[in-house]
């Protein structure tokens, strides 16, 4: 074992006892290359700073962390160092990225108001068709469908109102939405086929 490895398992001891000079001496000694290999990774000055402060506080924070037996604490250090220097990059990029897609939202379009016309014209064509299908249905299948989308209320409130079990209106709703997929799908399809 080296001195300085040596020197650094006593500051070790002291920094878990909760010495401050421990510390201070620790961050001394590895500091100028704590902040070389985060400026390395990150490329940022700020970030590089702010990866040292977070490793030195985390050594701080929890020394029993460092293991002894699995190596120097120079070592151990600088690999906690990496470690979050390759976290903020990628939180940085994560964040970027973000900003990014945020921009980007959507093309500048003109709006042609002819198709907000349009589509309020099929959106009130498509609620008739719905309305009329609903009709075709029976009473049991139509009265839960119309509590749950027309009423917003839920199965479980809907199954105490009526007093029926959950499972029938499960089962009703199921039978509804499928028998209203059938009539709603003849009815899109083109005249003739």
């Amino acid at each position: 074992m080296r001195d300085a490895d040596r020197d650094d398992l006593e500051l070790h001891r002291g920094l878990a006892a909760g010495d401050r000079g421990a510390f201070e001496t620790l961050y001394r000694r590895y500091s100028p290359s704590a902040y070389g290999l985060a400026y390395r990774i990150t490329g940022q000055q700020v970030l590089a700073q702010d990866v040292v402060h977070d490793a030195f506080l985390a050594l701080w924070r929890a020394p029993e962390a460092y293991d002894p037996a699995r190596g120097a604490l120079r070592t151990f250090f600088l690999s906690l160092v990496h470690h979050r220097a390759v976290d903020t990059v990628r939180r940085e990029e994560r964040i970027r990225a973000r900003q990014d897609r945020a921009s980007n939202l959507e093309p500048v379009t003109v709006e042609d108001p002819a198709e907000g016309v349009t589509d309020a014209a099929d959106l009130a064509e498509r609620r008739i068709e719905v309305r009329a299908a609903l009709d075709t249905l029976p009473p049991d299948q139509r009265q839960v469908l119309e509590l749950a989308y027309y009423g917003g209320r839920t199965q479980v409130q809907i199954a105490e109102e009526i007093d029926i079990p959950i499972g029938t209106v499960k089962t009703r709703t199921l039978a509804a939405m499928r028998k209203l997929r059938r009539v709603l799908d003849r009815s899109e399809a083109p005249e003739g086929a």
